[in-house]
């Protein structure tokens, strides 16, 4: 009769105990992981918030956009790998308002340096060429005044600034001095920036050129949209702000822009 051949472990089984992290441990980690959140929200993204009409129907009052900041930064020896690009034509970019550099803008590009602007009638010519441009706002014939056509507004820059209406004192000393043959000559290392909402937003117009420094980024897509009043930008006390803080929460899912929610923007 055969023998019957059993195996046998040679080596007992071993059972390894998880040791416990110490606070110490967990504050590093936890030191670690903000580290890299407020470098990544820092550097590369950041995020906006929409107050204003400027730039209606592209941004909506309301929405909330993730900002790409790398791609428009001056290039970094640091980051070899990242691309980066110079500003163009169409670009919607956000920057720090000429002569007030704690206030954060987003308009569109429509003029980078040597490029001739003028509008007639609201409508952009670029180089001499009339731009179709369907997300614009037009003048128009409407109940609304603030839809009236201006002649300085939107024959520009037909019309001289002097004493009009929001034009900053800078830019209407400086404006005549950018203009040959009734075009605006965008100058070397700036760019020209308006608003989509062209009869509601106080651009470059008003204001004058971007340097090209002034850039932060662009925005690449809405996060979260939601309905926000017209006339929010103007609450600013901390009671006003609670006041919202707690309309949001109540109000989230039935006043959220679920539709916008991911939009790209362009």
């Amino acid at each position: 009769m055969p023998e019957t051949i059993t195996t046998e472990a040679t080596t007992p089984d071993v059972v390894q105990h998880e040791q416990a992290e110490t606070p110490l441990e967990s504050l590093a980690s936890i030191c670690t992981v903000l580290a890299i959140g407020l470098f990544v929200m820092t550097f590369i993204f950041q995020n906006f918030e929409i107050p204003s009409a400027s730039m209606v129907k592209t941004l909506l009052i309301g929405d909330h956009v993730l900002v790409d900041r790398i791609s428009l930064a001056p290039p970094a020896k640091w980051a070899p790998f990242t691309f980066y690009r110079d500003v163009q034509r169409g670009d919607i970019i956000v920057f720090f308002k000429p002569g007030e550099p704690d206030l954060f803008l987003v308009k569109r590009t429509i003029g980078i340096p040597g490029d001739r602007i003028h509008l007639r009638n609201g409508i952009v010519y670029l180089n001499g060429v009339a731009q179709n441009e369907p997300y614009a706002g037009m003048p128009a014939n409407d109940d609304n005044p603030q839809h009236a056509f201006d002649p300085y507004r939107d024959d520009f820059p037909a019309v001289p600034p002097d004493n009009y209406g929001n034009v900053t004192a800078s830019w209407g000393y400086e404006l005549p001095s950018h203009v040959q043959d009734g075009d605006l000559i965008v100058p070397p290392g700036k760019v020209f920036a308006m608003g989509d909402n062209r009869t509601e937003s106080l651009d470059g117009r008003y204001w004058g050129f971007v340097p090209r420094e002034n850039i932060v980024g662009r925005p690449l897509f809405v996060y979260w949209s939601f309905q926000t009043p017209a006339d929010q930008i103007n609450k600013q006390s901390i009671g006003d702000r609670l006041s919202f803080m707690g309309h949001i929460l109540i109000h989230i899912f039935d006043q959220t822009r679920w539709s916008r929610t991911f939009h790209l923007i362009k």
